[in-house]
């Protein structure tokens, strides 16, 4: 297991020497750093290789994309591209119909519109609506996912604004479009179903090409850089994906048509998923607690996400890798164990009882309510596990009701999702005591 500082005890500039008396900001968000060459080279010499090949082939799956779609374009005799339909997430893939609905005409144009959007890599972009029309040619890959609030030096400013999220799993993306794949092919079987398995396989060897050598996931592919190439918790990337190679490993129910050799692929890189998982899981004064929302590839330390995404302890992200360690791992060794059991301890101490997160004519605030809880916050430093908040400004600070009130309403910074992993844990110590 890997040792880690605090990463925000490591980063934050104390700034109380140009603020005035009583500022409570406790330091600002450092930027997460990419996968170059630069940074491989600080690894040590036994460790490059994998990386630079790893490199190598992001930036050819890259410009094979782009590449493509310029060619496309220019057959088309377009000279702007189309924008495709936006949609708030993947979420709008219907994943919860009874099986004969996926047989059916209206599913299988949303099957359609899937398998036209997959990017040549294998992949999908983020937000899209797939009920509309098929793709044509010259339309893009991807809607326009840039934020609005970008600014000077704002950590989602993309690398190329027009080639952005093409190839994530970022908001459900990819993983959702399997999943419904998967339903639709075991609906319609095998005569009916051979582009959309062809388009299956195509997206679970995209996920195997984007599953870096640590085991982790980036949160797009081909890499962008900056956050997005981080081994990403945020959203449920990472434990999404990893149901969806879980899945098809083992090779049931909707799954059932995946070949065996895909199966035994899908399984190794579940497998190395979960190494990942064990190695990444925070340790603060040698106790283990549980993980952040990014961490530095190559280094494996928590690190940034947006501006407002700072280098931490993430309970929300934390309790879906703690549902998947209990529900994915049937006979968990002994590493397993340690971590599951750790990670159940933390949330036990930190839940946060007699408080209510809520509106209020001020905005959304953490308020005095005697029987409420338990909340957990959306980030806790590192080592205190004091709760922790930023800004758009990237200033830090430990006082949610001193955010702008754009990002004090407009983000999760108090949840009480985390107590389902509590109570599966209830259940798995239970299990676990049945098999001794």
């Amino acid at each position: 297991m890997i040792q880690k500082r605090s990463a925000l005890a490591t980063v934050v500039t104390i700034l109380s020497a140009v603020l005035p008396l009583g500022a409570t900001i406790i330091g600002r968000n450092p930027p997460a750093e990419s996968i170059s060459r630069q940074n491989i080279k600080r690894l040590p010499p036994g460790k490059q290789g994998p990386w630079l090949a790893y490199l190598e082939r992001s930036e050819r799956a890259r410009q094979a994309d782009k590449d493509f779609f310029q060619v496309e374009l220019k057959r088309s005799g377009r000279k702007t591209p189309l924008e495709p339909p936006h949609s708030f997430s993947a979420r709008s893939i219907p994943l919860d119909q009874n099986s004969s609905w996926y047989a059916g005409a209206e599913a299988q144009h949303i099957a359609a519109v899937i398998v036209s959007f997959q990017t040549p890599a294998g992949g999908w972009g983020k937000n899209m609506d797939m009920a509309g029309e098929v793709r044509q040619p010259g339309e893009k890959f991807a809607p326009n996912n840039l934020s609005r609030f970008l600014a000077p030096g704002d950590y989602d400013t993309p690398l190329e604004p027009d080639w952005n999220y093409v190839g994530t799993i970022d908001n459900d993306a990819t993983t959702t479009e399997l999943q419904y794949l998967a339903k639709v092919i075991s609906a319609v079987g095998a005569q009916r179903s051979q582009a959309y398995r062809k388009s299956f396989l195509r997206g679970i060897d995209y996920l195997l090409e984007a599953q870096e050598p640590n085991g982790g996931w980036p949160q797009v592919w081909p890499l962008e850089g900056g956050y997005h190439d981080a081994i990403t918790y945020n959203d449920d990337a990472i434990t999404e994906t990893m149901e969806v190679m879980h899945d098809t490993a083992r090779g049931q129910g909707d799954f059932a048509f995946v070949p065996p050799a895909t199966r035994a692929r899908a399984a190794a890189s579940f497998a190395r998923g979960i190494e990942c998982i064990l190695a990444t899981q925070i340790r603060a004064g040698g106790v283990l607690t549980v993980w952040p929302q990014q961490d530095d590839p190559l280094t494996l330390k928590p690190e940034s996400g947006r501006n407002f995404e700072p280098p931490a302890a993430s309970a929300s992200e934390s309790a879906d890798v703690l549902l998947l360690l209990m529900n994915g791992l049937p006979h968990p060794g002994r590493a397993e164990q340690q971590s599951i059991r750790a990670a159940a301890a933390w949330f036990k101490k930190t839940a946060i009882y007699g408080e209510q997160w809520k509106r209020t004519p001020q905005g959304r605030e953490l308020v005095p309510t005697p029987g409420a809880g338990p909340l957990w916050a959306r980030f806790y430093q590192i080592g205190s596990d004091r709760p922790i908040f930023v800004d758009r400004d990237k200033t830090i600070h430990d006082n949610v009701a001193e955010l702008s009130l754009e990002r004090r309403n407009g983000y999760a910074w108090y949840s009480s999702s985390s107590q389902r992993a509590l109570d599966r844990y209830a259940q798995w110590s239970r299990e676990q005591a049945g098999q001794r």
